[in-house]
């Protein structure tokens, strides 16, 4: 298999700390979440993970969708992804992941086919798979 395409990220501090990519269009500073006892203020590893999540996840919903001659405007189609850190059995840490898809202008049972056509060729579903616990909510909304 070839590589389409890399890119890279450092990371210096942790959470508490700044990430930075190589060509610097990425370059933000990192917080733990109040939520987590942190002091909030800046983005943190999960809120990353969920936004990378959510926009690949709607591109290839876009991807399957072209490939069956369809034509979803960017304006119908949302893709929703909350992202959960629990911590597991042995006193490590979980991701779960919650996918929320609303899909104007099709039949709930054709927008479910889009959505599971497009977890199967996801890179970020493909990389979690049998890892993370993940859940999907599809709406399929009738356009006014």
């Amino acid at each position: 298999m070839s590589t389409l395409y890399t890119t890279k990220v450092t990371a210096i501090g942790g959470r508490h700390g700044h990430i930075r990519s190589a060509d610097g269009l990425l370059d933000t500073n990192l917080a733990m979440p109040r939520e987590l006892g942190g002091g909030g203020g800046a983005t943190n590893p999960e809120t990353l993970f969920a936004g990378g999540y959510a926009a690949c996840f709607e591109n290839a919903i876009l991807h399957v969708s072209r490939n069956e001659g369809l034509h979803i405007p960017d304006e119908d189609l949302e893709v929703t992804v909350e992202i959960g850190l629990s911590q597991n059995e042995t006193g490590g840490f979980a991701l779960s992941s919650a996918l929320s898809v609303t899909i104007k202008g099709f039949a709930q049972e054709k927008a479910e086919a889009l959505v599971a056509a497009a977890d199967e060729i996801c890179p970020y579903s493909n990389a979690i798979r049998g890892n993370v616990n993940v859940v999907f909510s599809v709406s399929a909304v009738e356009k006014i």
